[in-house]
């Protein structure tokens, strides 16, 4: 039995393997002809066609010609629209949290990215193209975040959003208290990790700001000092867990918090307010809609689940107008998957986003694409289809707020890492190896195996 579940694994490995891109594929330009285009931002386009050159989107507009060279694909009856971005997501990490401490700011996610997890190919197969890979919400303030496009058989380096600005998760709430593991820590007798209250996470935010502001301080002293021609001077050591914070007082990183309940929301805020600092988004946010005018007056942005509730108390008040009502208030929201597997269907959350709340089609599509690049920072680049962003794209059989539809091609700087024609045709050269790899297995066996 073990052999044949090491078989099986085998061909998955392979089958996902087979459609990477060689990493030295240098990329022509590609015409899309005949498609209904949801540009997001500048309304839908009928039978349009998009031209992709260089890794940006070089035109819009009907009957475009293609240049020399040029791969061109029919999309009549088809629609295009920009590549998804989930501005929440655990995917391509194992160890989500560094729980030890309460400010973990020095951790980085970048440095344990894995490039090999198969869910970057399956969230492609959804219309995928960047993700937010926050740290775990162990920690009253987490690691730092990375920003990545899904360039599937590529090395890390070259899956960093460079244009993203760094970004470091906080954390609020029950997950922070760990009040399970703190129970069984002291049954084990064990001592427990400050905070175990959320008064006790207020201070702990407070006092890391204020270290960090008085280390900014002293660096400022010592620069300014440098800068009128001083001799002799010894720089200030550098502190890991103070730079990042540094970055956040000078609004250099952005700041990225779960959290649930209103309450903690706005102590947070407040919080912000007092250290000079704005909070990019609040992640999860179920009670953002109790807040809402107070959330668009910080110039806060809120990304949330679309039906996601109730499996903890803090997540009781959860209703499904949350986006709506956050939007119709000024907040830049999102809808997130905070699941390797809900990701790969963020289209139907947004969808939902119009049934609960009225949104518009524009409206709904912006939940998943135009307002995350701007809570990462990046919506010059991607988030919509206009011309000079990059060409992260995908082509959908139908309608992409509809279930029947699915997505077909999935570009990322003009390149295709999943084409849906490719997997379907893998799938007989998968079947016919699964079959020789058995064959063999079984011409090798010597002993029963026990299944």
């Amino acid at each position: 039995m073990k052999r044949f579940l090491i078989a099986a694994l085998t061909v998955g490995a392979a089958a996902a393997s087979a459609q990477q891109p060689a990493a030295t594929t240098k990329v022509g330009p590609t015409l899309i002809k005949n498609a209904t285009i949801l540009t997001v931002t500048k309304g839908k386009l009928e039978n349009a066609d998009i031209l992709l050159m260089n890794g940006k989107i070089a035109q819009i507009g009907k009957n475009l010609s293609a240049p020399a060279g040029a791969q061109v694909i029919d999309a009549t009856g088809k629609y295009v629209m920009p590549g998804i971005i989930d501005p929440h997501s655990h995917t391509m990490i194992d160890a989500v949290n560094e729980g030890s401490l309460s400010v973990t700011s020095m951790v980085r996610i970048h440095d344990v990215l894995n490039p090999t997890d198969v869910n970057i190919y399956r969230q492609l197969a959804g219309g995928v193209t960047s993700i937010n890979v926050l740290h775990g919400s162990a920690n009253t303030i987490g690691g730092q975040n990375a920003v990545v496009k899904l360039k599937w058989g590529r090395p890390v380096e070259d899956m960093i959003f460079k244009a993203a600005p760094p970004g470091i998760k906080f954390a609020l709430g029950e997950n922070v208290t760990r009040k399970n593991s703190q129970t069984a820590a002291q049954a084990q007798g064990l001592p427990l990790r400050y905070p175990a209250t959320r008064m006790g996470q207020e201070e702990v935010l407070r006092d890391a700001f204020t270290r960090a502001r008085d280390y900014k301080a002293t660096w400022d002293d010592y620069n300014a000092r440098v800068a009128k021609g001083e001799k002799g001077l010894v720089p200030p050591e550098h502190d890991l867990e103070l730079d990042p914070l540094v970055e956040v007082l000078e609004g250099k990183r952005f700041v990225h918090a779960h959290s649930y309940r209103a309450d903690e929301m706005l102590m947070l805020l407040n919080v912000a307010k007092e250290f000079g600092f704005t909070v990019k988004t609040l992640q999860h946010g179920l009670e953002g809609y109790k807040i809402a005018s107070e959330i668009a007056q910080a110039g806060t942005g809120l990304s949330t689940f679309a039906d996601e509730w109730s499996y903890k108390v803090e997540a009781y008040d959860a209703i499904p107008y949350n986006v709506a009502i956050l939007m119709r208030h000024g907040v830049v929201a999102t809808v997130n998957s905070d699941s390797d597997e809900r990701a790969r269907r963020l289209n139907i959350d947004a969808a939902k986003m119009m049934r609960y709340g009225g949104l518009t089609e524009d409206e709904a599509l912006k939940t998943i694409t135009y307002n995350g690049a701007v809570q990462l920072g990046v919506q010059d680049h991607v988030g919509s289809l206009e011309v000079g962003k990059d060409a992260d794209v995908v082509i959908w059989s139908g309608d992409p707020l509809s279930v029947y539809s699915s997505a077909e091609t999935t570009f990322i700087d003009g390149e295709i890492f999943f084409d849906k024609k490719k997997d379907l045709a893998m799938r007989d050269q998968m079947a016919k190896e699964r079959a020789a790899l058995e064959a063999a297995d079984r011409g090798r066996r010597t002993t029963p195996v026990i299944p």
